[in-house]
């Protein structure tokens, strides 16, 4: 008798699938880690195949893997729009999003399209600024929901995903190890930058900032100048530019996680937001595809 694939066990198994780590992916569902390994065996007995190749040290997605990966993103994104049809048929009203601009820039647009072709009437309002600022917005009621990036060390909020970052330039960029290195980062206290210090501080090399910004937009455009390094994350990394770990004597950089945070003031339409933004946000991370 043929068994049916489970949503809970799609979920578990596309978490898995974006962390390739048993515990960060417990996390960003929301169980243990011995749970969400007892779902992928279960997962792996209706395939009738392995999904990941484990080891102490690692873990790999089997091209059955890879394969499921494409219908396990239909299946889930299917199931959360019938159920938010369903349960919320005629939503309507404002919802404020906070995002750091490149995640506003390069991410939200896919996840406010969903949001729009499921529930026409609602109002979204986006709002960006670094983190500290959307966090203390959402503790003043200036925000209904905040997307923000923290450094490992400062995890706060539900995980929606862990991004790696990467040291970037414009392409043709070479390093001149005699000289300082000219650096355009986000602003003090955002995360990417905070973990860009860190690494700095593991070199020998001298540094300046040259520009400190919101902007992603901005950013670009100075790194395109030909003689300026980034840190970016991953899905957030323009078509223009380019990664450069390891071509220069730099230090490899830890990843960050993305989290959601949520007004402590409980309203249909922010349960409704939020439930939306965890269930697109990986399938519109554009390098996690």
């Amino acid at each position: 008798m043929q068994r049916d694939l489970e949503i809970d066990l799609l979920r578990s198994f596309m978490a898995v699938a974006a962390h390739l780590n048993f515990t960060k992916a417990a996390q960003s569902v929301a169980r243990t880690q011995s749970a969400v390994s007892l779902q992928i065996k279960r997962l792996e007995e209706i395939v009738g195949k392995p999904l990941f190749e484990r080891t102490r040290q690692s873990v790999a997605i089997t091209p059955t893997g890879e394969a499921l990966k494409v219908y396990a993103k239909r299946i889930l994104l299917a199931n959360d729009a019938a159920l938010s049809q369903l349960r919320h048929p005629e939503a309507e009203g404002r919802v404020r999003i906070g995002a750091p601009d490149d995640y506003a820039t390069l991410v939200l647009p896919k996840i406010l399209s969903i949001i729009g072709a499921q529930h026409p009437r609602l109002q979204i309002e986006v709002v960006c600024e670094n983190t500290p600022d959307l966090l203390r917005a959402l503790g003043s009621g200036d925000l209904d929901i905040a997307i923000g990036v923290h450094t490992s060390g400062s995890v706060s909020g539900q995980i929606i995903c862990y991004e790696p970052l990467h040291w970037v330039a414009a392409p043709g960029f070479t390093d001149d190890p005699e000289a300082g290195l000219s650096l355009a980062l986000w602003p003090h206290d955002c995360a990417s930058r905070v973990v860009a210090m860190d690494a700095l501080k593991q070199t020998e090399r001298t540094w300046r900032v040259a520009y400190s910004t919101r902007s992603i937009g901005l950013i670009e455009r100075a790194l395109l100048d030909g003689s300026t390094l980034g840190v970016m994350e991953a899905s957030c990394i323009p078509a223009t530019l380019q990664i450069v770990d390891g071509q220069i004597a730099l230090p490899p950089l830890p990843e960050v996680a993305i989290s959601l945070h949520c007004s402590e003031k409980t309203a249909p339409n922010n349960e409704l937001v939020s439930g939306i933004i965890l269930a697109s946000f990986a399938s519109s991370l554009r390098n996690h595809a």
